[in-house]
């Protein structure tokens, strides 16, 4: 009989930048270290490997690339920390991605790369269990300290890449997509930063809970519901 283990949540913050991703993810991972979850934070781009250097440099207006090429090293960049995403997810720890596919597919859209050959790279990653989008007017985004200091960071690039964004969300919220359903949740993040982080600890539920003891925490999932390769993209 095969055995069955359980892992750990993946939880996935997407958002414009500025809007908050990076707090809210170091927020949530206090309050689920709190609850006695054993949790990892992972932003993408990992900026510290050889590929994640090369976009670092691109996105601080060091470097060049064609719009194609540096679509691939994020996809890349993805793809090579893939085998320590599932490790980490089997050994029971919840991991918390401060960015993912999603974005990487939103903003090589907007520079009107096809969508469907954005979407290719990236399909058989690991689909997450949640995605909260944090959505943000460009305007109120542009408010924010720092921004402007990478490349991406200007107000009609910004507005594209949350129309993607929202066709994302669109997307995985239609009745086909039964697998899909419920797995992507959009929050305000205009609001105070503490009504947000609310919120999202409030959706931490949405894809099942169990009891222990006295606390409510997120569903750990079986490890082969991982290794299956299934992936939000597949059904592109």
């Amino acid at each position: 009989m095969e055995e069955v283990h359980e892992r750990g949540a993946f939880i996935v913050i997407e958002g414009l930048d500025r809007s908050g991703k990076s707090t809210q993810v170091a927020l949530l991972h206090e309050q689920l270290q709190a609850a006695g979850i054993s949790t990892k934070i992972q932003r993408f781009p990992d900026r510290t490997t050889p590929i994640g250097k090369m976009i670092d440099s691109y996105l601080r207006s060091q470097s060049d690339l064609d719009d194609h090429a540096i679509h691939l090293l994020f996809s890349a960049n993805r793809w090579e920390l893939v085998t320590a995403l599932k490790e980490t997810l089997n050994a029971g720890t919840t991991v918390l991605c401060d960015r993912y596919a999603f974005s990487g597919i939103a903003f090589s859209a907007s520079k009107d790369l096809p969508y469907d050959w954005c979407r290719a790279a990236d399909i058989s990653l690991p689909a997450p269990d949640l995605t909260l989008f944090l959505d943000i007017s460009p305007e109120k985004a542009k408010e924010r300290g720092r921004y402007g200091e990478e490349r991406y960071e200007n107000e009609e690039m910004q507005r594209s890449v949350r129309d993607v964004f929202r066709r994302m969300g669109e997307e995985m919220q239609q009745p086909a997509n039964e697998q899909d359903q419920g797995k992507w949740i959009t929050v305000d993040a205009g609001q105070d930063r503490d009504l947000v982080a609310k919120e999202i600890w409030n959706h931490r539920h949405d894809q099942g809970t169990k009891r222990e003891g006295n606390k409510q925490c997120l569903r750990q999932k079986r490890v082969r519901d991982i290794a299956d390769g299934e992936t939000w993209c597949k059904r592109a």
